[in-house]
């Protein structure tokens, strides 16, 4: 049945050309297309609604020559549609001062101390920080918050992304209750079948949560939302975390193919083990900085939004994902080095890790059971 003309070269040739041209619009069909659409401003005007954006209010629209365009362009019409006063505050990128590229912080440099832009944002009733690192640790923020704004930064993801990560009332009311239970608890343990025992204590720890829009004046809030964490005072954290194949390294944007245990005495990783390709990377970009704070903890949480997908990053380019999906994602532990105010600890070196599969108690009483939330 198959035999015959078919086997024909011209029709071989035909036939690969076929082949060819298939392959190439499939590959057209799974690329993102940066253009305005309908849905995702009405996104980006949901979440402003559940910030309470009132008609004439003064919103800031704060970002750099490095951000993505077209969530500054989607953030602006969708304020405009509500009514709001915005108006753009846009910073030139700053050199590159690390030795190493820097992703993921939360602590964006930006801004660069320049206190007639921070008196601008200060000033306005809302701020929207598109800064391609975001505000949460960067120096200016306590100012800008005293003023009375408040600050909602839309993580540096594409828009898709965003659409699919609407928060609702649902995920405030289980952050919210998360919360207490963490500030109520004087000590935190993580472990897992793969070998983790950690302990950090939370007595006089502040801890905060984040469930995908603020709309009160001081505060700050991150989209996507869905997030609990914990800033340990000094002399807090002690044990050994071991990050499995499948775990997860947000810096370097990768699920980990091969074991790393680290070490933590006395707030500080002191050893990163492992004889693979995933523990080499994570030694040599710390070794970079050349500054012994890069690795104290910063914080330590999990995640509570239902709606986050563990397998998104396989789904977008590096430049397309910040991460934060991964961060949020039901029942994760994340466990951070770098930054961390509250212990007098300042570095850009910064690591976010979530890991699947751990439990994790207060005082003996689990949160999340082999990674799966406790109700």
């Amino acid at each position: 049945m198959y035999g015959g003309p078919r086997q024909h070269p011209r029709w071989i040739k035909a036939t690969c050309a076929v082949k060819i041209i298939f392959v190439k619009v499939v590959q057209v069909r799974d690329m993102l297309t940066d253009r305005i659409e309908a849905k995702w401003i009405e996104a980006f005007r949901r979440v402003f609604e559940l910030c309470r954006v009132t008609e004439g209010e003064a919103v800031a629209i704060l970002s750099e020559t490095q951000s993505r365009e077209l969530n500054v362009r989607l953030t602006e019409l969708a304020l405009q549609s509500l009514g709001a006063k915005a108006f753009h505050v846009v910073m030139p990128s700053p050199r590159q001062s690390a030795p190493v590229p820097v992703r993921s912080t939360g602590a964006s440099d930006a801004l660069q101390g320049l206190e007639p832009a921070i008196a601008a944002l200060s000033s306005s009733g809302m701020v929207v920080d598109l800064t391609v690192e975001g505000l949460l640790h960067a120096p200016e923020l306590t100012a800008i918050l005293k003023g009375g704004a408040r600050v909602l930064m839309i993580s540096n993801e594409h828009p898709e992304a965003l659409e699919r990560l609407v928060p609702d009332e649902s995920l405030k009311i289980a952050v919210r209750v998360a919360v207490a239970r963490c500030r109520k608890a004087n000590t935190m343990t993580v472990t897992s079948a793969a070998g983790s025992d950690l302990t950090v204590e939370l007595k006089e720890c502040p801890a905060a949560g984040v469930w995908g829009w603020t709309d009160r004046p001081g505060t700050v809030a991150h989209w996507p939302g869905g997030v609990i964490v914990a800033f340990p005072k000094r002399h807090s954290v002690n044990g050994r975390l071991v990050m499995h194949p499948g775990d997860i390294n947000l810096t370097f944007k990768r699920y980990l193919e091969t074991p790393i245990a680290l070490v933590i005495e006395d707030d500080y990783v002191t050893a990163v083990e492992g004889d693979g390709m995933d523990a080499a990377l994570m030694r040599k970009y710390y070794a970079a900085w050349d500054d012994p704070e890069a690795y104290g903890v910063s914080h330590v949480g999990w995640g509570l939004n239902p709606s986050a997908r563990y397998e998104a990053l396989t789904m977008y380019d590096q430049r397309d994902t910040n991460g934060t999906e991964l961060r949020a994602l039901a029942g994760n532990f994340l466990f951070s080095t770098g930054a961390n105010e509250v212990a007098g600890r300042h570095t850009l070196g910064h690591f976010d890790l979530p890991m699947i599969g751990c439990t994790i108690a207060l005082d003996g009483t689990p949160v999340v059971q082999n990674g799966k939330l406790v109700s």
